[in-house]
């Protein structure tokens, strides 16, 4: 190639100093090649890239005008790309779900074109050498803003006093009403109502690890290898695939070990989608990590919520009905693929989940704000639902004068009852309210509690205890978002692989986020057939070479990604024993593996070692029969089909301490009882629970992105957005109950978000019950100092 003969890059694009998008004269051939050697040799040898985003400093603005002039002249600087140019290479997704009746979205592009919707958005790309360069040449970038109306009250919103999309006529999302019928009537006739507002204040992950993605491109093949820390790997291979106009089998999505991700890493991010077109425009390996402070601006948030309940009950203390009216804010956009509609759905179809009442009305409305996109977040929809469900339980107990735990035995679905189906239609195969409940009751030795809460109290020091019994969505069927459109599997699948050597191998589509999977992976495999855990390899996230599935989301790994490697499990044991049989020329039903060798099933005499078995199946297949060929490599796939979702269920108690002089929640100890299905690994399931009810403890105390009415985040750094601390954290003591689903052949439920989904409600009950006899109640989470001090009329 001469050096007239520069390579072809995108129309209207320039490359070196490298300038994209902008209308300046470009520079001629001679003038890019001047004292850059290098330059053509970096077209044949790309480096590695870094991008840094230039965000919007408003919550709602029209950008008039981006000036790149001083940023593409900094050191280091490959390319500076504006919104438009990047729309050429991705196209614009929009956020629905055919089963979510009505839902609605704006498309929202990798990089925002004309306006920025809120503080954080990315308006433009800066690449270069280094990703300090990116950031300094960032800083470097003048924009003139035409700032328009925000809207940041969800009230507000839903009013519609003004609507932040023009394509619409207001700011609803999505509503949806269910109603059994019979609930004004059972109203009436009720001897006691009582209602309540709830306040939930929306925050987010706050993973250990922030949102990564490496992009490469390979131009020759038209392909692209992504490194990306997400939960669903083949989700997001689909999505640049149909996104980038990139034949899916030339997409490679590799997940390792990432660190953290609770939700926050399973939805599609503009940003990312930039990161992956910027490759494909520059054809060389581009990279971004979002920092702490970009996290806190656009990693998705979750849970802000204003929810009216109110329940009927009969002097008998038998629950009657539940009425419940949700709104709940989103952002701008509702997120891609999953939606953000999904969250408020779950709190319709879960509020009152563990009780026997019939007649149920929820109503529900999701909003449009200007603040960051709201999405799924670790026990999506179910730490709000179980919040007042069992906030609006604890005060009918109160005006009943009934103790909060017998009012719940009272109610509670008998564990005889199933299969039962649900007044909101979900449909639950068999949980154990009563069981966990005796057993929580006596895990915590609750009568000894209460005696000493009353001798406290006559001392004035005041002790709440909070119970909360729970239900929670795992191992979900294609009925959650496959039935809707998306694609989002819902099956996962395991292949298992016998090397000559003795091993195995295990290619499973679940991803590892630091939940413990390829441990209870390896496990299964090594039991199903018949080796040691040594002799076990798991291979996790890699769409190159894993079987197609869902990855790591809503509780699923054990119960489907274990089921299948279960089930490839037993048939690599079973093929591997029509290989032993015809080596030994002995019946199949004669013979076993156990510890790594193949036994006598009756004697337990050894009769090879596994790693024999290898070295004859692969390479002297020619002493085997002419007409038998071994099969060691084995791919089995599952789905759950009977049932939408297995359910679980759980009960979770907390001990609090109140200084009514400072406000301030001391946590004494937690409690959980957790019915998961059968339990592979006991203590991997305790420290999910752990980790999840600490999560939710921050929920409930500590953690709110706090808004200006502006839309300006005013806490978006670790100082300022509290996160629970050890420091802080009780003792929690784990305990099981084990039903397990007869949907499949491990049994296994899902246990990740169970601590999270039931601590917000058994917290707050115990903070309104040290907080009863000085006549206070708190109903706005987090339940800060500043607010207890407010109910206690001392602020």
């Amino acid at each position: 190639m001469g050096k007239a003969e520069l390579p072809l890059h995108a129309p209207g694009t320039q490359v070196d100093r490298g300038y994209i998008g902008q209308s300046v004269p470009r520079p001629n051939a001679a003038r890019l090649l001047q004292g850059r050697g290098s330059f053509i040799d970096d077209l044949r040898f790309p480096r590695l890239a870094h991008v840094a985003f230039f965000r919007s400093p408003y919550a709602h603005a029209k950008i008039k005008k981006l000036d790149f002039a001083k940023a593409v002249k900094a050191k280091g600087v490959v390319a500076v790309f504006d919104g438009p140019t990047v729309a050429e290479y991705c196209t614009p997704w929009v956020a629905v779900l055919a089963h979510l009746k009505g839902i609605k979205s704006p498309p929202q592009h990798a990089i925002a074109i004309h306006r920025a919707c809120w503080q954080g958005e990315a308006v433009a790309a800066v690449v270069a050498e280094s990703r300090s360069q990116a950031e300094d040449a960032v800083q470097l970038i003048e924009a003139e803003w035409e700032e328009l109306p925000v809207v940041v009250d969800m009230e507000a919103s839903l009013r519609g006093d003004v609507v932040i999309h023009d394509e619409f006529e207001d700011n609803i999302c999505f509503k949806r009403e269910h109603d059994t019928g019979g609930v004004d009537e059972a109203f009436a006739k009720a001897d006691v109502v009582v209602e309540e507002t709830f306040h939930f204040g929306r925050h987010t992950g706050v993973c250990l690890e922030g949102r990564a993605i490496l992009a490469d491109y390979n131009a020759a093949e038209h392909s692209l290898t992504v490194y990306h820390a997400t939960q669903a790997p083949h989700m997001m291979q689909d999505i640049f695939s149909r996104h980038l106009g990139i034949p899916e089998g030339n997409v490679r999505v590799i997940a390792k070990d990432v660190g953290g991700s609770f939700g926050i890493k399973v939805h599609v991010y503009a940003d990312e989608m930039a990161t992956a077109a910027i490759s494909v425009i520059l054809r060389r390996p581009v990279k971004f990590v979002a920092d702490r402070l970009e996290s806190f601006l656009s990693d998705i948030h979750a849970r802000e919520h204003r929810v009216k309940v109110r329940l009927a009950a009969s002097k008998a203390g038998e629950i009657l009905a539940f009425d419940m009216d949700d709104l709940t804010a989103i952002g701008p956009y509702s997120v891609y693929p999953r939606t953000s509609g999904i969250e408020g759905n779950q709190v319709v179809n879960l509020t009152g989940g563990p009780y026997k009442h019939q007649k149920y009305r929820g109503r529900l409305n999701v909003v449009f704000t200007n603040k960051n996109v709201t999405c799924q977040y670790r026990a999506v929809g179910h730490p709000i639902a179980v919040a007042l469900t069992e906030g609006i339980v604890d005060l009918a107990a109160q005006k009943l004068g009934m103790d909060p735990a017998e009012f719940r035995r009272k109610n509670l679905i008998p564990d005889d009852a199933y299969p039962y189906t649900f007044p909101s239609g979900i449909k639950f195969e068999k949980l154990s309210h009563l069981r966990t409940l005796d057993k929580l009751l006596g895990l915590m030795n609750y009568k000894s509690l209460r005696e000493e809460q009353r001798t406290l109290r006559a001392k004035k020091i005041y002790r709440g205890i909070g119970l909360a019994a729970m239900i929670e969505v795992t191992n979900p069927s294609p009925a959650f978002y496959g039935v809707g459109g998306a694609r989002i599997s819902a099956q996962d699948g395991a292949t298992i692989r016998l090397e000559p050597t003795g091993m195995i191998t295990v290619m499973c589509s679940v991803t590892e986020q630091g939940q413990g999977t390829e441990a209870i992976f390896a496990q299964i495999a090594a039991s199903a057939v018949g080796v040691s855990l040594d002799k076990t390899k798991i291979i996790t996230g890699d769409t190159g070479v894993t079987p197609y599935g869902g990855g790591t989301w809503a509780s699923r790994g054990a119960g489907i990604g274990g089921e299948a490697v279960l089930q490839a499990g037993r048939a690599l044991r079973s093929n591997a024993l029509d290989v032993a049989a015809a080596i030994l020329k002995m019946d199949k039903q004669e013979l076993d593996i156990v510890g790594n060798a193949v036994i006598n099933k009756l004697s337990l005499e050894k009769k090879m070692d596994l790693a024999e078995l290898g070295r004859v199946a692969y390479f002297r297949p020619d002493t085997l029969p002419m007409d038998f060929q071994s099969e060691l490599t084995v791919t089995r796939h599952y789905t759950p089909r009977q049932y939408g979702f297995t359910f679980t269920n759980g009960m979770q108690a907390s001990l609090v301490e109140l200084d009514p002089e400072t406000g301030f929640i001391k946590l004494l100890k937690h409690w959980c009882v957790e019915d998961s299905g059968t339990l592979i690994n006991p203590m991997l399931a305790d420290e999910q629970i752990r980790g999840g009810v600490v999560q939710g403890i921050g929920a409930a105390l500590y953690e709110e992105c706090l808004y200006s009415p502006e839309g300006q985040l005013l806490n978006g750094n670790l100082a300022d957005y509290l996160v629970p601390m050890s420091g802080e954290m009780p003792d929690i003591v784990c305990s099981h109950i084990e039903t397990p689903t007869m949907q499949s052949q491990l049994g296994a439920k899902g246990i990740g978000e169970a601590g999270t989904a039931g601590a917000p409600a058994a917290v707050m009950n115990a903070v309104n019950d040290a907080l009863a006899p000085l006549g206070a109640r708190v109903t706005a989470m987090p339940f800060t100092p500043e607010r207890i001090l407010q109910a206690l009329k001392k602020v």
